[in-house]
């Protein structure tokens, strides 16, 4: 199961359960709209931190990572990819 489907299941579970997942757009905006509060926001990212293994330092706790599905996923990208190794 790839991560735009795992973050769509919890999302409805948690905070849409009377939507399909073919219904909940990757750009539909969960904080604008309602579907996300503040509280919510703290469950949400808290199953990110669990499910995908990352940490969202206080830099990373931005609502726009959290907005859409699309950015969630962005994120976890993102925060599970190798840190960039430089030459010195």
């Amino acid at each position: 199961m790839n991560h735009e489907t795992l973050i769509k299941n919890f999302l409805i579970e948690e905070f849409l359960p009377d939507v399909a997942a073919s219904e909940l757009a990757d750009d539909y905006d969960l904080l604008t709209n309602g579907v996300v509060d503040s509280l919510g926001l703290l469950k949400l990212i808290a199953w990110v931190e669990t499910e995908f293994g990352v940490t969202v330092d206080d830099a990373a706790l931005d609502p726009d990572n959290f907005r859409t599905v699309r950015a969630i996923d962005g994120f976890v990208a993102r925060a599970s990819a190798p840190a960039a190794v430089t030459a010195s």
